[in-house]
């Protein structure tokens, strides 16, 4: 059979995109059912075979930010206004531990799923949006032991209190994710090339997490360096977190804004990487 009889009988043909910034929402909606398979895979892999199990999503969070109560409260006496102490901590803990998961997972995409990709095909953002979903449900349960202490506090007479600034809620789980996802990809498509800087990663994260207010208010870091925390996107969705539930926190429109551009451009910077490395990345396995 000549090579042109052969190409007519084929009903798809996979070539690499030109178009760097593509998304494919169509074969991603036409896999969703393999997305949520990988998803729940995850989910049900991470503490498989431990006698706790799926409670580690809440352990972790809360043990974290009893340390943090012991050394940066009552250690390094780092004020936290109004709010509990555990309740700063925890928000802060809660949302950084979704955008980090986000952030890790993501950045693995190539270097943890190279047999899968050499053997089957699907469109590759099908990988790390499962890790999105795996990373949300453990968020999910962080945000109910948060809130089991906020109403903990409320009844016992802390200054705090619900209002309608917790219709950003929603924004703010969509910009951790986006801004995750574009960090993700960014380290991905380096990591796939130089696997030494997946050791570095974890100690990026950790130096990452000290700078963007997960364990002291902004308000007092001084007028002098506060510059540097505007580029920081993360920052200020932590401190929209503490706002919005608490009342407290450093938030103008224009660290909102600034934050938001950035956290679409890192997206789209991301996907583009991602893109580009997806085209080779069987290649240079």
């Amino acid at each position: 059979m000549s090579s042109s009889s052969t190409s007519q009988s084929w009903t798809t043909v996979i070539s690499p995109r030109r178009n760097l910034l593509h998304i494919p929402f169509k074969e991603l909606w036409d896999y969703r059912e393999m997305i949520g398979l990988m998803a729940h895979r995850d989910f049900v892999s991470q503490y498989k075979q431990t006698v706790l199990g799926s409670f580690w999503y809440v352990l972790q969070p809360l043990l974290q930010s009893l340390m943090f109560v012991m050394v940066f409260t009552k250690v390094a006496k780092i004020p936290t206004g109004e709010i509990p102490p555990i309740l700063f901590f925890l928000s802060g803990t809660v949302c950084w531990r979704y955008f980090s998961e986000c952030v890790t997972k993501t950045a693995n995409t190539f270097t943890s799923n190279q047999g899968m990709f050499d053997k089957v095909y699907f469109p590759r953002l099908a990988v790390p949006i499962s890790q999105l979903i795996t990373s949300l449900v453990g968020f999910a349960m962080g945000l109910v032991l948060f809130m089991v202490f906020y109403a903990w506090f409320y009844f016992k007479g802390a200054p705090i209190h619900l209002d309608w600034r917790i219709i950003v809620l929603p924004v703010l789980i969509i910009q951790m994710a986006a801004l995750g996802l574009g960090v993700g990809c960014l380290i991905s498509g380096v990591t796939n090339r130089f696997r030494d800087l997946q050791v570095l990663l974890g100690f990026f994260m950790q130096l990452w997490m000290y700078a963007s207010c997960v364990v002291y208010p902004l308000k007092v870091v001084p007028e002098t360096y506060r510059w540097m925390y505007d580029w920081n996107p993360i920052v200020f969705v932590i401190e929209s977190f503490r706002f919005a539930f608490m009342g407290e926190g450093t938030v103008t429109f224009h660290q909102v804004a600034v934050s938001a551009v950035l956290s679409i451009a890192i997206l789209f910077l991301g996907l583009i990487v991602f893109n580009k490395v997806e085209q080779t990345s069987v290649d240079t396995a």
